[in-house]
């Protein structure tokens, strides 16, 4: 199984990374988590890889710390319902130890707020791992881990401020589309997007 890739960054989409080593394009799914923290195209890269195997295909998840994969592992292995997918939106949607601090404190109402996961879900999540989470992030011992880090609303301008809150009311996770609308003014630059563009262009990033 393929445990790490190390090689120069090809492609970097929001959900989707491709690692070129030595000529061979490596395909990588990535959480929101650890496209933040990809280098620029053609820079070194090293990612710490998930191998998962299907029956009809073979998957790479790949993340930027053992952290991250630890968690990963954790939430597909030992709380039933949750699979690959899920487990990234819980990645995408706040940070390691600002999820394992919420597992301790038995925190529903924020863990119900990852998008994909329920009261239900939470609940398990909180009576599976609750006495494990300490191994990947000890400060969760002692409760209140943090916040995921996202850009505060305000410090965006009032267009994707606007975008965020209509991606609110179709049903997206506040963190989620917040990343999202983040990373599109963010490309955009000097010449900023209007609301209705945001929105129809994160529509299309978030429902592909």
């Amino acid at each position: 199984m393929i445990a790490q890739l190390s090689g120069k960054l090809a492609v970097c989409d929001l959900t989707e990374v491709v690692v070129d080593v030595h000529g061979v394009g490596y395909a990588v799914t990535v959480p929101l988590s650890t496209f933040d923290k990809m280098p620029l195209l053609g820079e070194p890269v090293t990612l710490l890889i998930h191998t998962h195997v299907r029956e009809d295909a073979i998957i790479l998840f790949g993340f930027v710390s053992k952290e991250e994969r630890e968690l990963f592992r954790l939430l597909i292995e030992h709380v039933s319902g949750i699979g690959p997918r899920l487990a990234l939106n819980v990645l995408s949607c706040m940070s390691v130890n600002g999820f394992c601090g919420a597992i301790t404190d038995g925190d529903l109402k924020s863990l119900a707020k990852i998008s994909g996961v329920g009261k239900r879900t939470a609940e398990r999540m909180v009576v599976e791992l609750r006495d494990k989470v300490t191994a990947v992030s000890p400060a969760a011992a002692f409760g209140g881990a943090g916040a995921d880090g996202t850009t505060a609303p305000g410090a965006l301008p009032r267009d994707a401020q606007d975008a965020i809150a209509a991606l609110g009311t179709l049903g997206f996770k506040h963190d989620v589309a917040t990343k999202v609308v983040q990373k599109l003014c963010d490309d955009a630059g000097k010449q900023p997007l209007g609301s209705e563009a945001l929105i129809r262009k994160a529509l299309m990033i978030l429902n592909s």
